[in-house]
């Protein structure tokens, strides 16, 4: 699910495997009093990790095996009568669609105007639109970019937590102005090729 200002969007995930996910959230929002704007559901497929929010007006969202464009479609119909303007961003074939690659494999956005990304993997328009809005790039070096190190959780602006195992890139935070703080990823997170980011879901923005 993604979270907007006006409460949750549910959708219906790409990944078969994890086809019960968006109802069970449903479920549990419903319990929690937390609102739903809305439901990507059917043939739509959508998932939060194809999803960055560059500033509370705009919604980057990767249009990827995971992220059909009727997904996208029924996102922007949602979003866009709320003044949010939903920017696709193709992402590449990579390994294909028995990978987990999601936008968030490819960029993390630290600050409004800071950015890890993985550059082998940005789309051209993406690098543009961040070079555009004079987001300051950091690098993922290409030998940690298997063990996550792209994938990494802003708790706050420049406040960051990653998983142990990728120096240079904590290395080049670090000299970008951020706080890291790591944790052992090696049984969570490795495996099923999700960092923090994939491993968290904010219930609030403000």
């Amino acid at each position: 699910m993604l979270i907007a200002d006006r409460g949750a969007i549910i959708f219906q995930m790409g990944k078969v495997a994890r086809r019960g996910e968006g109802p069970a959230f449903a479920d549990a929002l419903k319990r929690w009093d937390v609102p739903i704007l809305g439901i990507v559901e059917a043939l739509r497929t959508a998932e939060a990790g194809d999803m960055i929010w560059l500033d509370r007006r705009t919604l980057l969202a990767g249009r990827s095996f995971r992220t059909n464009a009727a997904g996208l479609e029924a996102l922007k119909a949602l979003l866009e009568p709320e003044g949010i303007q939903v920017i696709p961003v193709p992402l590449p074939y990579f390994n294909g669609p028995q990978d987990v690659l999601h936008l968030m494999s490819l960029v993390s956005l630290l600050d409004d105007d800071l950015a890890l990304i993985y550059r082998q993997l940005i789309p051209v328009p993406l690098f543009e639109l961040l070079y555009q809005r004079n987001i300051q790039l950091v690098d993922v070096p290409d030998e940690e970019y298997a063990s996550l190190g792209c994938n990494v959780l802003a708790m706050s602006p420049r406040n960051l937590l990653m998983t142990r195992g990728n120096p240079i890139t904590r290395s080049r935070l670090e000299a970008a102005g951020c706080r890291v703080s790591e944790f052992d990823g090696r049984e969570i997170c490795i495996p099923g090729s999700g960092g923090p980011t994939c491993l968290t879901r904010p219930l609030l923005r403000w």
